[in-house]
């Protein structure tokens, strides 16, 4: 029995053509600009520099401290950016060595942590839904395709007469 035979209820419907594209879309759109660098950041690279923590934004489940960013070199300035993975007891005015890779909307905390396993995640999970959408319309196309041939004459063992 093929998997697309199994595809009958509503719900199964409504995951597969709407949920697999909205999941692949949402992982692929907030990873795909950040891969790289949170991978930089997780193995060393980048604009060394401090971050000076201005006010910090808290959500339901989560704070991020938002501040300025100067590099040690140079003295390239980053105003009103996220500090990723940044360390416990950090306050308003405080400072805190981070790594600037070109990440979209901050810089990285020297002290690690796992943006890099987040960001990843979600990219794996955009590509296997993207995976999994496209290998679901290249059989439904492939069988109903199958199913509009002329299906041929049954052969006859009978003998003749």
């Amino acid at each position: 029995m093929s998997f697309l035979n199994t595809i009958n209820g509503w719900r199964t419907k409504v995951f597969v053509w709407i949920g697999l594209p909205v999941i692949a879309a949402i992982g692929l759109m907030l990873s795909v600009t950040d891969l790289a660098p949170t991978w930089e950041a997780k193995n060393g690279g980048g604009t060394p520099g401090t971050f000076t923590a201005v006010h910090e934004d808290c959500g339901r489940r989560n704070c991020e401290w938002r501040g300025t960013f100067v590099a040690d070199q140079g003295g390239a300035r980053r105003a009103d950016v996220i500090l990723y993975d940044a360390p416990d007891g950090l306050a308003v005015g405080a400072t805190a060595p981070a790594r600037d890779t070109s990440a979209r909307a901050g810089v990285f905390s020297t002290t690690g942590g796992s943006t890099y396993l987040l960001v990843t995640g979600l990219a794996l999970a955009g590509v296997a839904a993207l995976v999994a959408w496209v290998w679901i319309i290249v059989r439904a196309i492939r069988n109903r395709r199958r199913g509009k041939q002329p299906a041929a004459p049954p052969a006859s063992f009978a003998p003749s007469l």
